[in-house]
């Protein structure tokens, strides 16, 4: 190395050093980034820090950086003023001009406004210090919806997909985002174009299948853009040919009915203009006279206008026809009372018929748990006032024989009697008298004559006289009136099954 240069080399490395510090406390302050919408204004910030009062500044500059250079847009000088270059002299503006603030402002942007911006100042003896800021142009995009321009035709005979509007959103930067909301199915074709000066044109078309129930349906395109939502409604048009449907017959035309007509009910889009009756095997009686989308019957009503009616509706589309047929009665039809009242079953929903039937199943069952207790009722009480008495001291004259509780025959002991319920009472007579039977069947006994034999019962203040006056004038075979004991439904049984 040579020695020359070591006094030189050493008194530059002290000066950087010393200026290190003065580097750091000068500071330009601007914007992280920008962005503002064609035709708007944008605000650039752009200070100065310095706390070093021995640096001095001498001049403020904002430039745009393209394509790798720098272009001058307006400058300050102490002495010499502003200074704003071409083409941007009538947009940019220095808020408050100064050496520590260069802030300017940037109006009616354009999309070539976009791009890197640099604000620098000018210093001395430190030279140079700058800072730069990034700008975004955005377009918001024009959007426009519109029918189709050929006419929408629904053609049953032949039907096809047919484009029924379109939605443009043009010029957007970015792009705007097209949907439909519509009740009518369709489906739609999105294209998308990009313009020389760097916005998209985005465009969505509509396509049904045209009919009849799609007339006069809201179609509406809805545009997304960043935050923004706008929407267009179209009412769709859609032409058809007419659905005719002839009112007038009630059904109740009869003989010298008078103002009768019929009249023909066209729905088409466009209305038709041009009606035709006619009869559907024949030609109209002479006494009707057709006008326009009315048939007149003049006079009163008689058979010979029976028959099928048949009107012919026209419009731009095509021609279609409705009929009716009427019949003629001798005299009026008297509509019942019951006519045009709505049932549970017509015109009711599912769930009020179940809760009518519901609701009568309820009053049957408790209507017949009410007529079994009235039943009960009378049985139990015709039970009562048959038998006297009670169950330990019973007494049936039956034929000249009877029998007595209490009495016992000979060599038998009392067995203490208790009380039965009522349905021990109800098997017991069933038992009793099914032992009945077989014993008289088995004894020879004719069941069917005895049967009907009168009884009567006895109270127990009787006494023995008084019992054989009351007597039978007929008699039962000794055997039986000796071993059986009457009771008061009519039956018999044995003394020993009664003793039990």
């Amino acid at each position: 190395m040579d020695s020359r240069s070591c006094p030189w080399n050493t008194a530059r490395f002290l000066l950087l050093a010393a200026l290190v510090p003065v580097f750091q406390a000068q500071t330009v302050t601007v914007d992280d980034s920008l962005s503002g919408f064609i035709g708007t204004s944008v605000i650039l910030r752009c200070t100065f820090i310095n706390n070093d009062p021995k640096i001095k500044i001498t001049q403020v500059t904002w430039q745009k950086a393209t394509n790798g250079s720098k272009q001058n847009i307006a400058i300050f000088h102490p002495s010499m003023g502003v200074s704003v270059l071409p083409p941007y002299q009538d947009r940019v503006s220095f808020k408050k001009p100064s050496l520590n603030d260069a802030t300017i402002e940037l109006s009616r942007l354009e999309l070539v406004d976009e791009g890197v911006y640099i604000c620098e100042f000018a210093t001395f003896p430190t030279g140079n210090r700058e800072n730069q800021v990034n700008l975004t142009v955005f377009a918001r995009p024009l959007i426009d919806a519109e029918l189709s321009p050929q006419t929408i035709i629904a053609r049953a005979d032949h039907p096809r997909k047919l484009v029924v509007a379109t939605c443009t959103s043009a010029n957007g930067k970015p792009p705007g985002s097209i949907t439909w909301e519509t009740k009518v199915n369709g489906e739609t074709i999105v294209k998308e174009s990009r313009n020389q000066n760097g916005t998209i044109t985005v465009t969505s078309q509509y396509l049904l299948v045209p009919s009849r129930e799609a007339h006069r349906q809201p179609l509406t395109c809805v545009v997304n853009y960043q935050m923004d939502r706008t929407t267009k409604v179209l009412m769709l048009n859609v032409q058809y040919e007419p659905e005719v449907t002839v009112e007038g017959f009630d059904g109740n035309w009869y003989l010298n009915r008078e103002n009768v007509r019929l009249t023909c009910k066209a729905d088409g889009n466009p209305p038709a203009t041009n009606y035709n009756w006619k009869m559907l095997n024949g030609s109209l009686p002479v006494n009707v006279e057709p006008q326009n989308n009315t048939l007149l019957f003049k006079g009163t009503v008689s058979y010979d206008l029976a028959g099928t009616y048949v009107c012919e509706a026209t419009n731009a589309i095509g021609t279609r026809s409705g009929l009716v047929e009427v019949n003629i009665t001798e005299s009026p039809q008297i509509p019942s009372p019951d006519k045009g009242k709505v049932s549970v079953t017509e015109g009711l929903d599912g769930s009020k018929n179940g809760h009518n039937i519901l609701i009568g199943a309820i009053v049957g069952g408790v209507v017949l748990v009410l007529l079994v207790g009235v039943i009960v009722f009378i049985v139990l009480r015709k039970r009562r006032q048959t038998f006297k008495g009670d169950y330990n001291t019973k007494k049936h004259v039956f034929g000249n024989g009877y029998g007595k509780a209490g009495v016992m025959p000979p060599g038998q002991q009392p067995i203490p009697y208790q009380e039965e319920s009522d349905e021990e009472k109800k098997l017991s007579s069933m038992n009793v008298s099914y032992e009945n039977e077989r014993k008289v069947i088995q004894d020879g006994a004719d069941f069917d004559t005895d049967s009907k034999r009168p009884y009567f019962t006895v109270d127990e203040s009787d006494t023995q006289e008084e019992f054989d006056d009351q007597t039978l004038s007929f008699q039962y075979p000794p055997d039986l009136t000796e071993d059986m004991v009457s009771q008061n439904d009519g039956s018999i049984i044995s003394k020993k099954e009664w003793y039990v």
